[in-house]
């Protein structure tokens, strides 16, 4: 593999003025990339992180969960806030919005597949609109001074294949960067991505560009960067229950040494920072509702996993939280004492 480090130092790249570790950065995924997540990525060797997606309607109507989402914190940074919509008027509202809470970049969602957001012509649907997204790059790139990054997919199906298109258009607009998952709406998250077209993005444009799609380790991750040319690859489901995998990513680009997969041990207290970061951000009653399924991440291969993972679907307050914890490392014959005193 060819290594894209230079003796012990890291490569940078830069989107506006802001300077990035050319490492691995985490993808915006609503209802799982909240505040908690960002932070224990983060914490672990992210070199950025992209807010959930806030509805520019929403901002625009003042809607306080929305403005919620803008949040900030210096633990998090370098980090996006990305909003979504399909009128450049209310983009440019939200953006305004969005710049009070300080972002480093404002990312604009013409990717998202979900039917809610895709079907209300947002999303993954401006792919379908190539002048629409084009009007809402500029519109965004006029109303601040703060970099405006897209976040696109390969097209809309197999017979809509416009990436490169769109590269081009939201270059043309103002855009500093581009993120593009290699797999059409259609696709969802089913099959392989698509690095060839991530590769002709590339080739495509002078802006950086961002690789998201099936990178999972450290060796994906390296692939991506060979195979595609990108400036930083992006990770988004890979992450899921492993944020060890942005500290081997980067130990790898700074040229030091692998370290051992985490014990059982350093799971589960990684699985308990981050549901305490959930019920301290979030409240014990939501905190432990959202930590159900975050949880159930941690656990994949340990033994008796299927049975903790149903337990996990249980989960009300953090007591429960702590009796799961004591029945897992006691199935693994582990010590309680140090994880939840």
């Amino acid at each position: 593999m060819n290594k894209i480090y230079y003796g012990d130092k890291l490569e940078y790249i830069k989107i506006g003025k802001v300077k990035i570790e050319k490492t691995a950065s985490l993808a915006p995924m609503a209802s799982v990339a909240d505040k908690a997540y960002r932070i224990i990525v983060k914490k672990a060797g992210a070199a950025m992180v992209t807010g959930e997606m806030a509805s520019s309607k929403g901002l625009v109507f003042s809607d306080r969960k929305t403005k919620k989402l803008l949040e900030v914190s210096d633990e998090e940074r370098p980090m996006a806030i990305q909003l979504f919509g399909d009128d450049p008027q209310y983009i440019s509202f939200a953006v305004k919005t969005a710049e009070k809470f300080n972002p480093n970049f404002i990312d604009i969602n013409a990717g998202c597949p979900v039917p809610k957001v895709a079907g209300n012509g947002s999303g993954s649907a401006l792919m379908k609109t190539p002048k629409l997204l084009g009007e809402i790059v500029k519109s965004a790139v006029l109303s601040t001074k703060i970099p405006i990054t897209v976040k696109i997919r390969k097209g809309w199906d197999d017979n809509n294949i416009n990436a490169v298109e769109i590269a081009k258009i939201v270059e043309e607009n103002g855009a500093s960067a581009i993120a593009i998952h290699g797999r059409t709406r259609m696709q969802m998250y089913s099959g392989n991505a698509d690095w060839d077209i991530i590769a002709k993005v590339k080739q495509s444009v002078s802006i950086p560009v961002i690789a998201n799609g099936d990178v999972d380790s450290v060796e994906s991750c390296v692939k991506m960067y060979d195979y595609t040319g990108c400036d930083l690859v992006m990770i988004g489901r890979g992450s899921y229950g492993n944020p060890w995998l942005f500290r081997d990513i980067r130990r790898y680009f700074n040229g030091e040494k692998a370290l051992p997969e985490p014990s059982l041990f350093e799971r589960l207290e990684m699985m308990k920072n981050h549901v305490a970061l959930l019920v301290a951000e979030k409240g014990e009653l939501i905190g432990m509702r959202e930590a159900r399924r975050q949880a159930a991440y941690y656990l994949k291969g340990i033994k008796s996993a299927a049975k903790f993972r149903n337990m996990c679907s249980s989960l009300t307050v953090f007591a429960d939280f702590e009796e799961l914890v004591k029945q897992i490392l006691a199935e693994n014959k582990g010590d309680i004492y140090e994880l939840v005193k």
